[in-house]
């Protein structure tokens, strides 16, 4: 049975496992894990009873589990799916009029090479994504302008040195271990995880050339991958931060860190080109045993509303963590959702938080929460 402290559930809407789910007005935009599910739109302008008003599908051998939406323009991911064949060759994204919801309108798409688009943000005019190229190993940084949706325009790009191999480059990694996973924008900076190659801070003053400022990386001693890094908008006790997420997937080596799950760093980037660890979350009951994979840490919130901040904690549901001291996070509140149908197990893989008090809860295998703090 679902339980919880400091949270209570709304309203559970049965629904395909998703990615990622996003909120726009009155409408939540959810990203579904497997084909062939693809994009649905649910109404939520009452949480109390969401409403599925729109969905399309996806081909065989693809997935599209990752969507963004602001001013009426929906963009979501095509990726090959690990292990199938697809019928359809087309992997990069596909853009949406949604002035609509109930309509969508497929009004553009962009075209990329190898596996396609991963993870993605989009602030309303550009997209930064990692997308695969011939040429390179791994995904690479690239920006792309959206001002006309159904044309968009690659105007940047970045690559860590090593993956460009077309351009002579050897990397020092083995096989696609360094690629970028996820950009998030603040300003004119760009803040991207960078899988086993840590994460960096990019200067995009000028989106055609971005420049390297600083990085970070813990694996090894650490095993597990960097899924994201967060900048915080706020000063905490008079400095900036920024939030890391490791992802506990696919560990670098088995023997670096199995009774360390990976957990949530906090990161002192007051000076931005020395990014320093200074703290980091995990559940105590995970310290200490080798824990199962995808128990751990994935995904924070990616705006970080005043200084409890909920994550997606793979089994163990979704974690409020309180960051108001930056050298000592602890547990605010916590929900643990029931193990729906068809799984064995909770998997919740994406949270959302609507700046209204409520926070969505996404399952990687079944399942949306809709849930407020009490």
């Amino acid at each position: 049975m679902a339980q919880g402290q400091g949270i209570r559930e709304i309203a559970w809407l049965d629904c395909a496992g998703g990615g990622q789910v996003v909120i726009d007005g009155n409408f939540a935009y959810i990203g579904h894990m497997d084909n062939p599910h693809g994009t649905s739109v649910v109404d939520v302008s009452d949480p109390a009873k969401p409403k599925i008003v729109a969905s399309f599908d996806i081909p065989p051998g693809l997935h599209s589990h990752k969507v963004r939406v602001v001013n009426d323009i929906m963009v979501v991911n095509r990726e090959r799916a690990r292990g199938e064949k697809p019928d359809d060759d087309f992997v990069g994204l596909r853009i949406f009029d949604v002035s609509n919801p109930r309509a969508p309108k497929d009004i553009g798409r962009w075209a990329c090479d190898g596996t396609g688009v991963h993870r993605f943000t989009f602030d309303g005019r550009y997209v930064y994504t990692s997308a695969e190229f011939d040429g390179y190993v791994g995904t690479i940084v690239v920006i792309l302008d959206l001002i006309d949706p159904t044309k968009p325009m690659e105007v940047g790009r970045w690559h860590m040195p090593g993956q460009w191999t077309a351009g002579g480059e050897t990397p020092t990694w083995k096989g696609r271990g360094h690629r970028c996973h996820h950009p998030i924008r603040r300003g004119d900076r760009l803040y991207v995880s960078y899988w086993y190659g840590g994460g960096v801070i990019l200067d995009i003053s000028d989106m055609s050339r971005p420049k390297f400022v600083s990085g970070l990386d813990w694996s090894p001693p650490f095993g597990w991958p960097t899924h994201s890094l967060v900048p915080i908008d706020q000063k905490i006790a008079g400095h900036k931060w920024m939030l890391v997420a490791d992802e506990h997937v696919q560990p670098l080596d088995r023997a670096l860190s199995p009774e360390l799950p990976a957990a949530l760093w906090m990161v002192n980037i007051t000076d931005e080109t020395n990014p320093i660890p200074v703290g980091c979350f995990q559940l105590p009951e995970l310290v200490g045993v080798e824990t199962p994979l995808m128990t751990a840490c994935h995904q924070p919130v990616e705006t970080i509303i005043g200084t409890e901040v909920p994550a997606a904690w793979f089994a163990s549901g979704l974690r409020v963590i309180d960051i108001a001291n930056p050298l000592s996070m602890k547990q605010a509140a916590w929900w643990m959702p029931d193990v729906p149908p068809g799984a064995s197990r909770v998997c919740s893989n994406d949270v959302y938080e609507d700046g209204k008090g409520l926070i969505y809860l996404i399952d990687r295998n079944r399942g949306l929460s809709i849930l407020e703090r009490t």
